[in-house]
């Protein structure tokens, strides 16, 4: 085993971005009228996009259909060698298929292409050679050609497969634009995790599960302690008789009076509570109310149901739930 210095180990990581970086780069030429075509023929498919290819170009094929699946085109992934011992019962007649390789003259490739063509289903290779098989014999070829693979002896796919990924995603986005898909039709496809959360989860979902403190603007600053103290969310809101907002009093502001050392016998909420207070309505995402926590340095926020006091959102409730 070589001895390496750690000067050598970044110079051949960062050689290996670099490479990659202009293969990716140079697939804009390759960005033509094929590839509007590809992009026409999966938007006017009436079945599924399937999508094959084998050995490292496989794994790719999986990433890109995962990329497609969830931005509102239905793929599925057909591993070429599996697919020529039984599993061709998954393309059915309305679907389109693409075939990727880096040669686009694998074995099992040049049999699929066959096998798909007299099935009488479109084709779309994806190959980093314009003059192998699967480019002249699609319906319509992407070119993925790179320069040089990252790899010190230009043999394992590197490069050629960071360009067919690339050139997934750019398939990915064109169709996203075309649809019109948009951050909602994104929130269906991925309830789960931090990132749905931060795209459906409202504020009502989360302050119901809260206390609600609340107390009159004359009550006394004894019974407002109690209040903070009991509800356990670090404040109480001040509401008058018609239960319009009217304030809010946090621990800062009961500290803040302390330190003043003023008399704290006849003082009442609305001596010591802060007017105007920020609110959030019950209908905002819960990470509009993280927004306003940061920009204001605030843990919690009053919430509102067409202006009348519901509630209380918490920094934990968010904490809790991974939006943070």
């Amino acid at each position: 085993m070589t001895n390496f210095s750690s000067e050598n180990i970044i110079a051949a990581a960062k050689n290996t971005i670099r490479l990659e970086a202009v293969s990716v780069a140079g697939l804009e030429e390759f960005v033509n009228d094929e590839f509007v075509k590809a992009v026409e023929l999966i938007l006017q498919c009436k079945g599924r996009l399937i999508i094959s290819g084998v050995g490292k170009s496989a794994l790719i094929a999986q990433k890109i259909v995962a990329t497609l699946n969830s931005t509102g085109t239905p793929s599925i992934f057909l591993h070429a060698a599996d697919a020529i011992h039984g599993d061709l019962g998954m393309i059915q007649s309305e679907d389109v298929v693409m075939i990727i390789s880096k040669s686009g003259e694998s074995a099992e490739v040049k049999i699929l292409l066959s096998l798909v063509k007299n099935f009488g289903n479109k084709v779309i290779g994806m190959a980093g050679s314009s003059k192998s098989l699967l480019a002249k014999q699609s319906d319509i070829f992407i070119n993925t050609t790179v320069s040089k693979e990252a790899c010190p002896n230009n043999l394992a796919p590197t490069s050629s497969t960071t360009a067919q990924l690339a050139m997934g995603d750019a398939l990915a986005v064109a169709l996203m634009e075309l649809k019109g898909f948009n951050s909602d039709d994104f929130a269906k496809y991925h309830p789960g995790g931090t990132l749905g959360k931060k795209l459906y989860l409202r504020v009502q979902d989360l302050y119901f599960h809260n206390e609600r403190p609340q107390v009159k603007p004359d009550a006394l600053l004894k019974n407002v302690i109690i209040e903070i103290t009991s509800k356990r969310l670090g404040a109480t809101a001040v509401v008058d008789e018609k239960n319009k907002l009217a304030g809010i009093i946090t621990d800062g502001d009961l500290r803040r009076m302390l330190e003043k050392g003023i008399p704290s016998e006849n003082i009442t909420a609305k001596d010591i509570m802060s007017p105007n207070p920020k609110t959030i309505p019950v209908s905002s995402l819960a990470i509009e109310a993280l927004d306003v926590m940061r920009v204001k340095d605030i843990n919690q926020l009053i919430v509102t149901n067409e202006n009348e006091y519901v509630g209380f959102i918490h920094l934990h409730d968010l904490i809790r739930e991974g939006i943070i």
